[in-house]
C-alpha cells in the first residue's frame, strides 16, 4: 500500500491506494482546520459591555422615574380654606418627565435580549444598526424631559422676581431634594445612552 501526505496550514489531504482481487478503491479524507476570526474577541468585549450599560441605563432611568413618581410633601400648617401641598402632578412637565424615563426604563429592558444575541453572535450588524436608531430616538427623547425638568426644578430653587414665580424650596424641603435627585438620575440615564450610541457606532464602523 502506498500513501501520499499533503500538507497544509489549513487543510491536510490523505490518499491511500487499497488492491483486492480486480477490484480497486482509492479512499479520500480531508481535515480542515477552522481559523478564528481576529476582531472576534474585540466585537464579543463591546456587546458585554454594551449589556452591563444597558443594566446601568435601566437602573439610572427606573430610580429617576419612582423618585419623581411618588413625589408628594404637605405642610403640617394649613388654614381652614387651604392646605399647603406640592406633588409631582402638579406641574405637566414633571408628568412629561415620569412618562419619559418610565418609557426609557421600558425600552432598555426590552433592548437586553437584543444585547444577549449580540454577545452571542458579535459579527450581526443589522441587530447593532436597531439598537443604533432606538437609542439614539430614546436618548433624544430623555434628554428633553431631564432638561424640561431641569428649567422647574431651577425656578423651584431659585425662583423669578420678573414673573413672580415664587422660590418654593425654603418650604418643600423635602419634595425640591427628591425632584433634583430624580432629575439627576435621568441625566445618568442620558450620558449611558450617549455611551450605548458610540458603542454601536463604532461597533458597525469596524465591521
Amino acid at each position: 500500500m502506498d500513501s501520499t501526505k499533503v500538507k497544509s496550514s489549513e487543510t491536510a489531504i490523505n490518499i491511500g491506494d487499497s488492491k483486492s482481487g480486480k477490484g480497486k478503491s482509492v479512499a479520500y479524507a480531508a481535515t480542515t482546520k477552522a481559523i478564528p476570526h481576529p476582531q472576534a474577541g474585540w466585537k464579543r468585549g463591546v456587546a458585554i459591555f454594551d449589556f452591563i450599560l444597558r443594566i446601568c441605563g435601566l437602573v439610572a432611568a427606573l430610580a429617576a422615574t419612582t423618585t419623581m413618581g411618588t413625589t408628594d410633601q404637605t405642610l403640617p400648617f394649613f388654614t381652614q380654606f387651604f392646605q399647603f401641598q406640592a406633588s409631582y402632578d402638579d406641574l405637566p412637565t414633571f408628568t412629561f418627565f415620569v412618562v419619559a424615563n418610565a418609557i426609557a426604563s421600558g425600552y432598555l429592558v426590552l433592548s437586553l435580549p437584543f444585547s444577549i444575541v449580540g454577545i452571542i453572535r458579535p459579527h450581526l450588524s443589522g441587530i447593532k444598526l436597531l439598537l443604533l436608531i432606538l437609542d439614539t430616538v430614546v436618548l433624544a427623547f430623555t434628554t428633553a424631559a431631564a432638561a424640561a425638568a431641569t428649567a422647574i426644578v431651577y425656578l423651584a430653587h431659585n425662583g423669578n422676581s420678573n414673573t413672580n414665580w415664587l422660590a418654593i424650596c425654603q418650604q418643600f424641603s423635602d419634595f425640591c431634594q427628591r425632584v433634583s435627585g430624580a432629575v439627576v438620575g435621568s441625566f445618568i440615564a442620558a450620558v449611558i445612552l450617549v455611551f450605548l450610541v458610540v458603542l454601536s457606532a463604532v461597533a458597525l464602523r469596524k465591521h
